[in-house]
């Protein structure tokens, strides 16, 4: 299994009911790679300015996971993102966002890259999205994650880019927005239209729910008793769902039962990031913990569990 994703390394700040962080690693590349980092090898590309030093690298080669693509701008600065959440924690607050490098980011692959089988195409501008799958042609799965600003202002380029990927991620709202249509199943019908064979509508708190031609599955979030930071949780779930599903091989995004084990495995991924800030927790996760809690969504999810009446 090879497995690329391209997207966003940053530093956030973050406070939250529960506490705050200052500064501290984040951005969709970094939690998607460490999330699927335990199912294969994983390759990382994004931009970093000069701020960003060895102990953040370090952080991603504790998990194996390959740096060569990502690019250090000399002189310049890491994209900074300063967020905060009320008790409803399903709505980040922006405060201040600085792209730094990341405002003038153009992919640039190494030939291994290129080579992945399996592609990520973290949540960044449409245009480059569409420039890296180009030079990816050789992936045999490729996904997407998007949010509003680029239905908002881009979204012919979203459309053109959503139609070149087997599988698109986005939440329920989003797909709505993107669609106009407001009921989500509709909404999940005409983004498979334009190209994916599966949607994954990400519903926060609530869950998520997994669209083909063939079916539908949901599946809810699994039910914790500390939740102290959701940034990430995202891409988290995208990293556990793609990571497995390369795991697989590219051709099991075809068989059912794979994609919802893929689906059960990037709820368990998202659950244990939100238990800490930023990547804290993720980087003390054991392969043990996340098969442990994959048995405890078997079996909270099955009706063979269930008392007969």
């Amino acid at each position: 299994m090879s497995l690329l994703v391209v997207g966003s390394i940053a530093f956030d700040a973050v406070k939250t009911p529960f506490g705050e962080r200052e500064r501290m690693l984040g951005g969709s590349a970094v939690h998607f790679s460490l999330a699927a980092s335990f199912f294969g090898d994983v390759r990382v590309a994004g931009p970093v300015g000069e701020d960003f030093g060895e102990d953040e690298l370090g952080v991603l080669h504790e998990r194996g996971v390959n740096t060569d693509d990502i690019e250090r701008v000399a002189g310049g600065k890491t994209f900074f993102w300063r967020g905060r959440y009320e008790f409803d924690l399903n709505t980040a607050h922006t405060e201040d966002t600085q792209l730094g490098v990341f405002g003038d980011f153009e992919p640039k692959l190494s030939p291994e890259s290129r080579q992945a089988e399996t592609l990520f195409l973290a949540n960044i501008q449409p245009d480059l999205q569409r420039e890296v799958r180009e030079q990816c042609d050789g992936a045999r799965l490729a996904g997407l994650d998007s949010m509003n600003l680029w239905i908002e202002t881009a979204r012919d380029s979203l459309v053109r880019t959503i139609g070149g990927v087997d599988i698109a991620f986005m939440n329920d709202a989003e797909i709505r927005q993107l669609t106009e249509e407001p009921n989500l199943v509709q909404a999940a019908r005409a983004v498979m239209s334009m190209g994916p064979r599966v949607v994954v509508a990400k519903q926060g708190e609530y869950g998520a729910s997994l669209f083909t031609a063939d079916g539908f599955f949901s599946l809810p979030a699994y039910p914790l008793e500390t939740v102290r930071d959701p940034t990430g949780a995202g891409d988290s779930f995208a990293g556990g769902f793609l990571g497995y599903l390369a795991s697989e091989g590219p051709e099991a995004a075809g068989d059912p039962g794979v994609l919802r084990r893929a689906m059960t495995y990037g709820s368990v991924l998202a659950s244990y990031n939100v238990e800490d800030f930023g990547t804290e927790r993720v980087r003390a996760l054991s392969r043990d913990e996340i098969e442990g809690r994959f048995a405890e969504f078997r079996s909270m999810t099955s009706l063979d569990t269930i008392p007969a009446g």
